[in-house]
C-alpha cells in the first residue's frame, strides 16, 4: 500500500509541475505550481516528517505561491500575447534531468544504508529554535522582512 501511495503522490506532483511549466497563462501556471508544492508536502507527510510537511505547506503554499499569484495579479497588464512552446528550454531541462539521474545512479552514497536516526518532535525542534538557534532565527526574520519590504517597494506604483 505504501508504494502505491508514493506513486500516486509522485505522479500527481509531477503532473502539476509539468502543467506549471507548460501552461500558457501565468495565473494557471502559478496555481499548478502551488499544487506541486502540495505534492511535495504530501511526500514529507508520507515519509513521517510532519514538521517539514507543515513548514512546506505554510511557507511554500501559504506564502510563496500566494505571493507569486498576487504578484502576477498586481503586475499583469492587459497585453496577453500568445507565445509558442520553447523546445530549447525543454531540451535543456531534459539534459539536466538526464545528467542528474546519471549522477545519482553512479553515486556510491545510494548503496550505503542510512544509519538510524531518532526522530525529533515538534516540541524538541521548537525548543532548539528558541534556545540554541535563536540568533540565526532572528537574522532570518530580518532578512525575510527586508525582502518583503523590498518587494512592496518594487510593486508599488508611484502616485503623481
Amino acid at each position: 500500500m505504501s508504494s502505491v501511495a508514493f506513486f500516486v503522490i509522485a505522479i500527481a506532483m509531477l503532473a502539476a509541475a509539468l502543467a506549471a511549466a507548460t501552461m500558457p497563462r501565468l495565473i494557471h501556471a502559478a496555481l499548478c505550481f502551488a499544487a506541486a508544492f502540495i505534492g511535495v508536502a504530501a511526500l514529507y507527510f508520507w515519509l513521517g516528517a510532519e514538521f517539514v510537511g507543515l513548514v512546506q505547506v505554510f511557507v511554500y503554499v501559504g506564502a510563496v505561491a500566494v505571493l507569486i499569484v498576487f504578484t502576477i495579479l498586481l503586475t499583469r497588464r492587459d497585453m496577453e500575447t500568445e507565445h509558442g512552446f520553447h523546445w530549447s528550454g525543454a531540451l535543456i531541462a531534459l539534459l539536466v534531468f538526464a545528467g542528474l539521474l546519471w549522477a545519482i545512479l553512479k553515486s556510491s552514497a545510494t548503496a550505503v544504508a542510512a544509519s538510524p536516526f531518532p526522530g525529533l518532535t515538534v516540541k524538541q525542534i521548537g525548543q532548539l529554535l528558541m534556545t540554541d538557534y535563536i540568533w540565526p532565527l532572528q537574522c532570518l526574520g530580518v532578512v525575510l522582512t527586508a525582502a518583503l519590504i523590498g518587494a512592496l517597494v518594487i510593486v508599488m506604483e508611484e502616485k503623481r
